[in-house]
C-alpha cells in the first residue's frame, strides 16, 4: 500500500487511495496523511481525504490537527479540506485566526470554507467580523471564495459588510458591496455583482445609498 501510494503514475496512486478507503485500516493513517502533503494530483488528494474520512474520527482528528501547524502550505490546506469532509464540529476551535489569514491563498480559502461549515451559530457573527478583514485580498478566485463564505454565513454578515462598504480602500469597499449583493441574491453572478459594486463605490456613500433605496423601492413595486 505504501509503495502504491507513492507510485510514479497517478492512476496507481488513485487506485491505492480508493483501496485504502474501501478497506479502512488505522494502520494506514500516517501514510495517508503524509501523502496528502505531497500529492500533486487533485483527484488523488481528494481520494486520500475520502480514505481518511473512512477511519474513526477519534483516531484521525488528532493526527490531522498536527498538520494544521505544518510549515508546508499544501499540508495545511489538505488537512483543512479533510476536516471539512469529516465535518466534526469539535474541530472548530482549531480554525485559528492565523489560518483564516494564512499568507498562502489556497490555505486561507480552504480555512474560510471549513470555518463556515464548522462554526457554531453563536460564533458566526465573530467569524464574519474576522472574514471581512480579508476583503480586497487576492485575485478574482480568492475574492469569489471569500464572498461565497460570507454569503453562506447569512444575515450575520450584514453589519460587517455594511461597515466595510465605507472603507477608504476602494478595493475593500467594492468587494464588501459585491459580497452583500451576492448574499442578498445568490443568483447574481459574481462578476455582475463586482461591476455593480464598483459603480456604487464610484457614486459615493450618499448617492449609492439613495440609488440602493430607489432600486429596492422599484423592486417592491
Amino acid at each position: 500500500m505504501a509503495d502504491a501510494l507513492s507510485a510514479a503514475h497517478s492512476s496507481v496512486r488513485l487506485q491505492a487511495a480508493l483501496a485504502a478507503g474501501s478497506n479502512p485500516d488505522s494502520g494506514f493513517l500516517d501514510k495517508l496523511v503524509e501523502r496528502c502533503a505531497v500529492e500533486p494530483d487533485f483527484y488523488v488528494r481528494d481520494m486520500l481525504s475520502w480514505a481518511l474520512t473512512r477511519l474513526p474520527s477519534e483516531v484521525t482528528l488528532p493526527r490531522i490537527r498536527q498538520e494544521l501547524d505544518s510549515g508546508d502550505a499544501r499540508a495545511r490546506s489538505q488537512a483543512l479540506h479533510t476536516l471539512s469532509k469529516i465535518g466534526d464540529r469539535s474541530a472548530w476551535a482549531w480554525i485559528t485566526r492565523d489560518l483564516l489569514r494564512d499568507p498562502d491563498d489556497e490555505v486561507a480559502r480552504t480555512a474560510w470554507r471549513v470555518a463556515v461549515v464548522l462554526a457554531p451559530e453563536d460564533e458566526k457573527k465573530d467569524l464574519a467580523g474576522e472574514l471581512v478583514t480579508q476583503l480586497g485580498r487576492g485575485d478574482r478566485d480568492v475574492r469569489l471564495s471569500l464572498s461565497r463564505a460570507l454569503a453562506d454565513l447569512g444575515e450575520v454578515t450584514k453589519y460587517a459588510l455594511e461597515k466595510a462598504a465605507s472603507d477608504p480602500d476602494l478595493a475593500v469597499a467594492a468587494h464588501a458591496r459585491a459580497s452583500e449583493l451576492l448574499r442578498r441574491n445568490p443568483e447574481t453572478g459574481f462578476d455582475a455583482a463586482v461591476d455593480e459594486a464598483k459603480r456604487l463605490v464610484a457614486l459615493g456613500p450618499e448617492r449609492a445609498a439613495a440609488d440602493a433605496a430607489k432600486t429596492e423601492e422599484t423592486a417592491a413595486c
